[in-house]
């Protein structure tokens, strides 16, 4: 894939390890013996630091924006970028725009934080942004009116598929007007969901602390008859921290995601296999991705969020709902567990593995700015950092394969049927 560029890159780097601009990383790596790889075959750039820069440091000002929902990483992921910009580079500035893209529209946001060293230092300790964060668009020609002004050349952009949408606006309007800007996103997202990126930033943390939700869930079930608890976690297209959590704690027995549909009643349907388990093992523990089973809930009018995705119907307490009727109905006598751990997960600081992915992708991110390399994300393939022209994450979905190896995990953890018909 080609990566937009601003022009020739004309200063010397300051790094003596450089990496070569013709290297490529190819998507896909299974091959066929003795098939020759395909012809229009996607390719990715590799990242990391270029012989020669396009922003003289000296006379370089960045600027660091967070939007969307609160994610494990985000302050490592501010610091590590101001550290790569400021040490390394010799950057002579750094802005922290306040509170999403609001912080890009001076009609609207608040002044913008001047980074120092001192006021870095402790950030990645912390959960949430110290830059604040919001939902919702951007004016863009009010924005990069504002950069223009502000003499800002780099700009990164931390956040999921809509900021990153955002990201490709403003890399678009600052061509048109001719301006230098380099605009670099990290993509963030819990949920582990972006294309070309194998993990994201924040899932492994959330991973870990649902496990620990998990294991509380199952104290509960486990210390009285008939225990049942439904534990909530998040996933609105896909259920990887619902699948990683169930494998990694091996206490949960039914395990929901919104890649696989299923049914409620019937003879094959999931409450009769609660039941079954009920019946058997006096206890269960039930995992459910916030976005599974959204066609079981009565739908209403369709609301949107301000950053326009679609608001979804809470499947927790639907499901709670419906086990209690169910087991009510049945003369079984249940004790019900609910637990919805999310902003509880989300607002924790990043573990030790998820913050050495935010210091590996942002001096990424850094790298690709400083040679005037544009409208990209950071991606990670085959454990290989690479960059992601941001047009091409709209046009690929990371989902679980129902038939692949995250869906066998599961139902190898937790026994229950492939499918509940």
């Amino acid at each position: 894939m080609q990566v937009a560029t601003l022009g020739e890159a004309r200063f010397p780097t300051p790094l003596s390890r450089t990496v070569n601009d013709q290297i490529r990383i190819p998507a896909h790596i299974a091959r066929m013996r003795g098939v020759p790889p395909p012809k229009e075959e996607l390719l990715f750039e590799i990242a990391g630091p270029r012989a020669r820069l396009f922003f003289d440091p000296a006379q370089t000002r960045a600027g660091i924006v967070t939007c969307g929902g609160l994610c494990p990483g985000l302050n490592n992921v501010i610091r590590s970028l101001f550290l790569e910009l400021h040490h390394i580079y010799g950057v002579k500035e750094v802005l922290g725009f306040r509170f999403g893209y609001r912080g890009l529209d001076p009609a609207r946001g608040a002044e913008p934080v001047h980074l120092t060293p001192e006021f870095v230092e402790d950030i990645h300790k912390e959960g949430g942004t110290v830059l604040g964060t919001s939902r919702g668009p951007v004016d863009i020609a009010a924005a990069v009116d504002n950069l223009i002004r502000r003499g800002v050349n780099l700009l990164f952009t931390i956040g999921g598929d809509g900021t990153q949408r955002g990201a490709h606006k403003l890399h678009q309007e600052a061509q048109r007007r001719g301006h230098a800007l380099s605009v670099v996103g990290i993509p963030k997202t819990i949920d582990n969901d972006v294309a070309f990126v194998s993990r994201t930033f924040g899932f492994q943390t959330a991973v870990e602390e649902s496990c620990q939700v998990i294991d509380c869930a199952h104290t509960e079930v486990h210390s009285v008859q008939n225990g049942i608890a439904v534990v909530k976690l998040m996933g609105r297209q896909a259920g990887f921290i619902a699948a990683g959590a169930t494998v990694a704690s091996q206490d949960v027995n039914f395990t929901l995601i919104p890649e696989v549909p299923f049914r409620l009643d019937g003879e094959r349907g999931f409450l009769a296999a609660l039941k079954k388990r009920v019946l058997a093992r006096a206890h269960a523990v039930i995992v459910v991705a916030e976005g599974a089973g959204q066609d079981l809930i009565a739908a209403g009018g369709e609301e949107r969020d301000a950053s326009g995705n679609v608001k979804l119907k809470d499947v927790g307490p639907f499901l709670r709902e419906r086990i209690e009727t169910y087991f009510r109905a049945e003369g079984i006598p249940v004790v019900m567990r609910y637990l919805d751990p999310s902003y509880l997960i989300r607002s924790r600081p990043a573990d030790a593995e998820d913050s050495m992915l935010c210091d590996l992708l942002a001096r990424n991110a850094a790298h690709a700015a400083m040679a005037g390399k544009t409208g990209l994300v950071i991606g990670l393939v085959h454990d290989v950092f690479v960059h992601v022209p941001i047009e091409l994450l709209a046009r690929e979905e990371k989902r679980i394969d129902p038939n692949g190896p995250w869906w066998h995990a599961v139902l190898a953890s937790t026994g229950q049927p492939e499918r509940f018909e």
